[in-house]
């Protein structure tokens, strides 16, 4: 993995962790329902954008490393394998 992009995805990842902590307190001290949902929503912009970055870096290094070897079946499974990943990335 390329150590920019670990330290992106890393970060996104604890402040993650920091804002569904904060949510959890919000659910549970009764926090107004319009507050919550809008941690929830930044949240889920930092994991979707932690998640873009790793498929980047997986792009940017094993799909390379695929199509150096010039293996017809690896190559094939690797495009399958990023297709099913970017199918999940785009439910809502």
């Amino acid at each position: 993995m390329i150590s920019e992009k670990r330290d992106k995805i890393l970060l996104g990842v604890k402040k993650s962790r920091g804002m569904l902590d904060k949510i959890e307190k919000m659910l549970t001290e009764g926090s107004y329902c319009a507050d919550i949902a809008q941690q929830i929503n930044a949240t889920i912009g930092l994991l979707r954008n932690a998640n873009a970055t790793l498929l980047e870096n997986h792009l940017q290094t094993c799909w390379v490393s695929k199509i150096s070897s010039g293996d017809p079946k690896a190559i094939s499974e690797f495009s399958e394998e990023v297709m099913q990943i970017w199918s999940v990335t785009q439910r809502n």
